[in-house]
């Protein structure tokens, strides 16, 4: 029997379409292993919605692996120095991996040298390949959407190995039970049913997504109807490839708009190669200057939907309760923390961080900067998004009466500005600051940095 070789599994939780198991289960006997190594991203460890779905996740795929005769190796520490005892504890003198882009994961990596194998697999094409005239990475979305579809569509998604070669002796593993990842007490993970982590789930969400992806143009701007393809944590764990993803919704104009969101979060996780500081750095110098706010109390009542303007609300309870808020909501919500209340966009992309499900590192610091006005392509800082007019405007009385029972029996006339109408209720609080104040105080912070 020849060598083992170790298949090293990180956002990339699949058996469909990937590219390193395929080699793996070519080269001889695959031991797959995912190592929960927190200390590797810094601050940027997986949040505790991500915990919850990781657990899940790791237990669907552990059974999947099961049925084709294997099994999964859970390992906990740093991810190199695990990888390099599993090698000498098995004798594997390789390991595949599907290529990752966030900063910690590149710099593993290349710490592990030429006894690393990368495949290319979680993203539509090779991101690096994706470049501009003088062979650097686009900063601009349209331009890199324009150079992507051009090697549109994606290649054709790989089939699962007939067989996964096993090696003789197994070593050791942890057990998902010590790892603790579920909350206790409290444990506020109750809204999360709505979501079935793993493979399955994810395939059956795209097939599903594929029978309503012609109205998904207009849909996914409307919160109060099931619009949106729910796809996110799947693609962020890896539980589907963007390529497996692209086939099983379909081709053609009815799924355009939803290609030129798989392309957003490649286009991403360019800018993370490009920025690995991206997280924590504004894209543009100049808003260094920017003097924010330091308000604990208006953050609070952010975090907690209790800012006095409905739509915001909704969006922020139904991301604590589920995990997940609604794309549309999410642009708003955002824009008020960073324009209304003119509190740094970092506060909003941590909490995000921490209550996302599908918190990608790439995704939420593109679109925390885009919102802001900050990044290297995103708003201008001036376009101050009006929370009570997009609510009316995208039709979210039902989304609100869901998510804040307090104003439920409002009628549609009342409902998206309680406080403009003179319908006070005791139970819900009264806005933190008016629109057109917040507005002014807004457009004076940037012209003060500029």
């Amino acid at each position: 029997m020849s060598d083992p070789v170790i298949l090293w599994l990180r956002q990339d939780l699949r058996l469909h379409d990937q590219p390193a198991l395929v080699a793996a289960a070519h080269e001889g006997p695959v031991i797959p292993v995912y190592i929960l190594d927190d200390a590797a991203p810094g601050d940027w460890a997986i949040g505790g919605a991500q915990r919850w779905w990781l657990h899940h996740t790791l237990d669907a795929f552990g059974a999947a692996l099961k049925e084709k005769g294997s099994r999964l190796i859970l390992r906990r520490g740093d991810a190199i120095r695990e990888l390099h005892k599993l090698c000498e504890e098995t004798g594997a003198s390789r390991i595949h991996a599907l290529r990752h882009y966030e900063p910690w994961w590149r710099k593993a990596e290349d710490a592990l040298g030429d006894r690393l194998c990368l495949h290319d697999g979680n993203h539509l094409t090779p991101v690096e390949e994706v470049t501009t005239g003088s062979g650097g990475l686009f900063k601009i979305y349209s331009s890199f959407w324009k150079a992507l579809a051009t090697r549109m569509p994606p290649d054709t998604p790989l089939p699962i190995p007939r067989s996964i070669p096993v090696p003789a002796k197994w070593p050791k593993s942890d057990t998902l039970a010590r790892w603790s990842l579920l909350p206790t007490k409290p444990d506020w993970s109750g809204g999360f049913d709505v979501w079935t982590p793993g493979e399955d789930a994810a395939r059956k969400t795209a097939k599903a997504f594929a029978d309503r992806v012609a109205a998904y143009d207009t849909d996914r701007n409307l919160p109060s109807i099931d619009g949106s393809s729910r796809l996110s944590p799947h693609l962020h764990m890896g539980e589907i490839s963007p390529r497996d993803a692209w086939a099983l919704v379909g081709g053609g104009k009815a799924a355009l708009t939803f290609h030129k969101e798989l392309a957003w979060r490649d286009f991403t996780h360019g800018v993370i190669i490009d920025r690995p500081d991206y997280a924590d750095a504004n894209g543009r110098e100049k808003f260094d200057k920017l003097k924010w706010r330091r308000s604990p109390k208006d953050l609070e009542a952010w975090q907690q939907g209790r800012t006095g303007y409905p739509i915001v609300d909704a969006g922020m309870r139904q991301l604590w309760t589920t995990g997940w808020m609604h794309n549309r909501v999410r642009m708003i919500a955002a824009s008020f923390l960073i324009k209304h209340l003119l509190i740094d966009w970092r506060e909003g992309e941590r909490w995000f961080w921490d209550c996302l499900v599908d918190a990608d590192f790439g995704n939420n610091a593109v679109n925390w900067q885009w919102v802001a006005g900050t990044g290297v392509d995103s708003n201008m800082w001036g376009r101050i998004m009006a929370p009570l007019v997009q609510s009316e405007k995208f039709d979210a009385a039902g989304y609100i009466r869901e998510w804040v029972p307090e104003l439920a029996k409002l009628p549609d006339t009342v409902i998206h500005d309680p406080e403009t109408a003179g319908c006070r209720l005791d139970a819900y609080p009264k806005p933190l600051i008016g629109h057109r104040e917040a507005r002014e105080r807004a457009l004076e912070a940037g012209r003060a940095a500029r």
